[in-house]
């Protein structure tokens, strides 16, 4: 274990430079995810369900290089697989203008999801080997600010660069952001040795170690229906903007992103010293309440309002539910953990595209996103069920011993 670690010392050299890292992993797939629809559709005179595969593709492809790279991660040098990772999306980025046909870029996207997967698996394992336990949520909480800001802000810069420029100019733009990931990994020896093996407190036991943990499967549920909303936003803000005639709607992740610098901490210690309940709850109403906002919206106050709301809930709920699934894995079931966490993500914002796509091609935009709102309300509805049942159980159990 590092030295650091063990007196308990958060901001390493090697965090920062690994959540700095990830931040620029998750801007080029941000910047590149928020234009592909207009691209797809202007380029190609694509259909609704062309562009939702330009999304979902990447999304699966991604979700099961994932499922391998955590297994791989106990054969193969994982530094070794990061960079192939790297190198992958480096190049199927730089390579998107040259698709001829949907079909060729379809392919690309796979490719693209293969390096993303593998890369967006190995940096959270690697931090999340160096974080304090019993700082893990905190840790979490600012390690997820590089993928939360590249979520805010990578759109928005996106949407920019393709108004002001092109499309080519934004891809040799989001290459250049993998390709600085890799001097910044060697520059700064950000590469751990080797995992820690000490067991994670007392709510892992030692048999549990190198098996499937199904204590994963409900949290990663919920940040399955959290994406969907997320997913709301990213394929079709830009759509709804037109829909309700604001020119500026792009301006939702900037005012998002705000909210979500201030959140992140504060939830972490919250989830450290309460727990996940006194976390998800509120973050969930705030969600809600944003969705419902921002299906009224006609003016730019009430944009904002909206953006503002969702970056406090969004920004609260999913570092909560990512320390909340390492928090209950061994060391050695980190990567499977986090593999798990993206994946739902990924499988959430494919999902989302589609579902509400349907939805707006049967209603409009501002009526797709109060089911978004509904979603949420799903969202809280089987937290509070599985944690009343959970308790009764736990009760039961005390009584009879």
């Amino acid at each position: 274990m590092h030295q650091e670690e063990q007196q308990g010392i958060l901001w390493t050299k090697s965090f920062i430079s690994l959540t700095l890292c990830a931040f620029l992993l998750f801007l080029n797939l941000q910047m590149l995810l928020s234009s592909f629809p207009a691209y797809v559709k202007n380029e190609f005179q694509a259909g609704d369900l062309q562009v939702s595969l330009v999304t979902s593709v990447f999304a699966l492809s991604a979700i099961v290089t994932r499922f391998m790279t955590a297994a791989l991660l106990r054969k193969l040098s994982r530094n070794a697989l990061l960079f192939a990772g790297l190198v992958i999306a480096a190049v199927t980025t730089g390579i998107y203008v040259f698709a001829g046909s949907v079909g060729t870029l379809l392919v690309m996207r796979a490719g693209y999801g293969i390096g993303f997967g593998i890369a967006s698996t190995i940096l959270p394992t690697l931090v999340s080997q160096i974080i304090p336990l019993r700082r893990m949520g905190e840790g979490i909480g600012y390690f997820g600010l590089s993928t939360s800001l590249a979520m805010s802000v990578g759109p928005m810069i996106g949407l920019n660069v393709m108004k002001q420029s092109s499309f080519g100019t934004l891809t040799v733009i989001g290459t250049v952001t993998v390709v600085l990931i890799i001097p910044i990994l060697l520059l700064t020896r950000s590469l751990p040795a080797a995992p820690r093996i000490e067991p994670s407190g007392g709510e892992v036991k030692q048999a549990e170690r190198g098996r499937f943990n199904r204590k994963l499967i409900f949290p990663a549920l919920l940040n399955v229906v959290l994406s969907i909303t997320y997913s709301g936003l990213l394929s079709f803000i830009a759509l709804f903007g037109e829909f309700v005639h604001l020119e500026q709607v792009g301006l939702f992740f900037l005012f998002n992103a705000v909210t979500i610098i201030i959140i992140r901490p504060i939830s972490g210690r919250v989830f450290d010293r309460r727990g996940h309940a006194a976390v998800l709850l509120p973050a969930a109403l705030l969600v809600v309440a944003s969705m419902t906002v921002l299906s009224f919206a006609t003016s730019l106050p009430l944009l904002i309002v909206s953006a503002l709301l969702y970056g406090l809930g969004f920004g609260a709920i999913q570092p909560t539910i990512q320390a909340w699934m390492l928090r209950t894995s061994s060391p050695d079931q980190y990567g499977a953990a986090n593999s798990m966490f993206y994946n739902s993500t990924d499988f959430g914002v494919a999902i989302g595209a589609i579902l509400l796509g349907a939805i707006a091609s049967v209603t409009n935009y501002a009526e797709m996103y109060r089911y978004s709102a509904g979603f949420m309300v799903l969202f809280i509805v089987l937290y509070l069920v599985v944690y009343f049942v959970s308790r009764d159980k736990s009760k039961a159990a005390t009584i009879e011993n």
